[in-house]
């Protein structure tokens, strides 16, 4: 046994290599990607690791696997189990054979996510088991308990670490690894085919599970409860360790209750309320620990003052910090904070609006619309990716923004509403793979007029750049068959598809043009790769001589790279990738490019 500073996501992977996993799947997003990244980077080849088309089909195809008897898992962030919640709600129903982890992700903040969400409600709507780790050690273990407990009760079980736990770094023994099973193989059972007869038996079935694994989970050891007094706080997830170091701070003398798991660990619970007066819960992000406390005191005529979130004793939206559960604790306990404890006040950190890259292709292709579409009555509907940083000025192109793949299909429902309007979508390459193409069967299928961008830079850049069925390139090391997006809009019924490298602004711009007033959809395929997969070899300078002050480079484009000296525009050629757009758009000619 050794030890290893680990990101979480990494004492994921690893947890799970050491448990034996064979089949690993997944859709990359923010906080979870390194995890199957890791799994890939370890994989002595006895791992099939893919990155799928999106989070649906990753569940169902690590599903399969587990039908087989082969332990698996999935990977997502929290909005991709939206995407997956169909399979998902019916195979509880089904079972499985093979343990079957499902990496959900939480992103409290949100930091990069549409939405706060809580993937415990999840779990209690989907009726399955989640895990809730509080640190890198600790999920590094738990994910091995999370695959027995699932081939124990023969289900899925859902994994639910957040950012903080995702992305922070720890030492982590590692353990030897277990002994790894022969996957049984598929073995023919009308069990597998779920029907309405089955589907209500396997409900009654289900109950029954939840009750047990609520006593089972009374007993495990990561549930825990410690200390004594009248007074009590519950916790769980990333919040545990913040409670635990405030009592440390504070010398505070309480119970501690540590939740670790769905269902609620009942019978654990009513020996933490017992002699209590008051109870503190410190949770991210939803009050399910309170509402449990809550619900147990009604039903056992316990009267014990449960505060938290309902109470305002915790806020209610965004992430808790060390900090904010030091304050709540301290408030809690009666004790004031000690100064000694308190960081030091430190200036404000500077503003940093989230800008599109220098050399984004992505900047290019916004700007060739917006000079295209200049004086249409025009709605730009995004979605989720790089191109999402369009909305802000001065491009200011992004009006809606929903979900993956909802770009398309917001546009169709805008057009029939308004139809004199002009509705461009634009969605990003990995995301056309992702949910894009129903869309557009849709818009074909039903004759919408609407214009569809789509930006193929050559990668799925917002999480990390991973590959996409349009690269060629599989998580397994293989090469594949490139799989064409102006092909497949073809083959969809599209009569009408420009393709064109947006750096070429002129042509660009007239190829907008051209289908403003042409009817039904419009395709133009942006083809230019993102500048963390291609570099130029050219350095765009700043003629200031000729330079007349006007900014058009900075109001037109706000590339980062570009700034204002002295009545100048100047150039950071540490930043500047060789992309030409700010030449293209000089009125003065005073940009120009040299070949380092």
């Amino acid at each position: 046994m050794s030890k290893q500073l680990l990101m979480g996501n990494e004492a994921i992977a690893l947890g799970a290599i050491r448990a034996g996993v064979s089949v690993v799947t997944g859709y990359p997003g923010t906080p979870s990607t390194e995890v199957l990244e890791t799994v890939a980077k370890h994989n002595d080849g006895s791992i099939y690791v893919e990155w799928s088309v999106n989070e649906k089909v990753a569940l169902e195809v690590a599903a399969g696997a587990a039908y087989a008897g082969a332990r698996s898992m999935v990977t997502m962030k929290q909005v991709g189990l939206n995407v997956a919640s169909d399979p998902l709600m019916s195979l509880n129903y089904v079972g499985v054979k093979g343990g079957m982890v499902i990496v959900a992700a939480d992103d409290p903040g949100p930091i990069s996510s549409q939405t706060e969400q809580d993937t415990r409600h999840f779990g209690k709507f989907a009726k399955l088991a989640v895990f809730d780790p509080s640190t890198p050690e600790e999920a590094y273990s738990m994910i091995t308990d999370a695959f027995v407990y699932s081939e124990q009760y023969g289900v899925p079980v859902l994994f639910r670490p957040t950012t903080r736990v995702c992305h922070s770094c720890a030492s982590v023994e590692i353990l030897d690894s277990l002994p790894k099973k022969d996957p049984e193989g598929f073995v023919k059972d009308s069990k597998w085919v779920i029907f309405p007869r089955l589907a209500y038996t396997n409900h009654i079935k289900i109950e029954d599970k939840l009750v047990a694994m609520s006593d089972d989970f009374s007993q495990y050891e990561k549930n825990m409860l410690t200390g004594s007094g009248s007074k009590g706080i519950a916790t769980g997830g990333v919040s545990y360790a913040y409670a635990n170091d405030a009592l440390a701070r504070l010398s505070g003398d309480c119970k501690l209750l540590k939740v670790s798991t769905i269902p609620f660990p009942k019978k654990l619970a009513l020996r933490f309320l017992e002699g209590l007066d008051e109870v503190l819960v410190a949770e991210e992000l939803d009050p399910v620990i309170e509402n449990e406390l809550i619900s147990l005191c009604g039903t056992h005529g316990l009267k014990v003052k449960i505060k938290g979130k309902l109470t305002g004793h915790i806020k209610n939206a965004g992430e808790n910090t060390v900090d904010s559960i030091y304050g709540a604790v301290g408030a809690f306990l009666g004790k004031n904070a000690d100064s000694n404890h308190c960081p030091p006040d430190l200036p404000p950190l500077p503003v940093r609006p989230p800008t599109l890259c220098a050399g984004c292709p992505h900047r290019a292709s916004f700007l060739a619309v917006k000079e295209a579409a200049r004086g249409i009555n025009a709605v730009f509907s995004g979605d989720i990716g790089c191109y999402t940083l369009g909305n802000a000025m001065p491009l200011n192109m992004v009006d809606t923004c929903l979900c993956m793949g909802a770009g398309i299909t917001v546009a169709q429902g805008l057009h029939r509403t308004e139809p004199d309007r002009v509705n461009f979508a634009f969605v990003g390459d990995s995301t056309f793979f992702h949910t894009g193409i129903p869309g557009i069967i849709n818009a074909v299928y039903n004759q919408t007029d609407i214009i569809v961008c789509i930006l193929d830079n050559s990668t799925t850049a917002m999480t990390g750049n991973q590959p996409h069925p349009g690269l060629g390139r599989t998580m397994m090391g293989s090469i594949s068959e490139k799989i064409s997006i102006y092909h497949v809009v073809s083959a969809l019924g599209v009569s009408k598809i420009i393709r064109i490298n947006p750096f070429n602004i002129k042509d660009a711009k007239a190829a907008v043009k051209s289908v403003i007033p042409e009817k039904g959809v419009r395709v133009i395929l942006f083809e230019a790769p993102c500048i963390a997969v291609a570099k130029n070899s050219t350095k765009y300078v700043i003629d200031r001589a000729k330079c007349t002050g006007c900014k058009l480079c900075i109001t037109k484009l706000g590339c980062p790279a570009i700034s204002f000296d002295e009545n100048k525009a100047s150039i950071n050629p540490s930043l500047c990738t060789g992309c030409s757009v700010c030449a293209d758009v000089c009125a003065a000619g005073a940009i120009r490019g040299e070949t380092l």
